[in-house]
């Protein structure tokens, strides 16, 4: 049985890959381009990527990508978006696993 201080630690880590995800979106090296060029139907994407990801129970590398792909695809079906948006966003939205990760460490 795991301890309270072990769980706090797990829920602590899970709220820092959620806040480092989210400040890697909007104030990355090219937040400011990304505020600038990205349409609504984005930042929708993004912050459902984010609250799907609240509710994840293991945050890793598969799960993450897995989830992004998940998200995309029903952008994607709406049609309000080109294939290569959808690929150039969803390559983007992966990418900032990197950042995601050393926020778990």
């Amino acid at each position: 049985m795991e301890t309270k201080s072990k769980k706090m630690i797990g829920a602590g880590i899970a709220v820092a890959a959620i806040a480092a995800a989210a400040t890697y979106f909007l104030t990355g090296k090219r937040g400011v381009e990304n505020r600038e060029k990205i349409a609504a139907w984005t930042l929708k994407m993004k912050g459902e990527v984010l609250e799907k990801m609240k509710k994840m129970k293991d945050i890793n590398k598969e799960n993450y990508y897995a989830l992004v792909d998940e998200v995309a695809k029903r952008y994607e079906r709406v049609g309000r978006v080109s294939a290569e948006e959808m690929k150039h966003l969803t390559a983007e939205v992966k990418n900032a696993w990197t950042h995601i990760s050393k926020q778990l460490k």
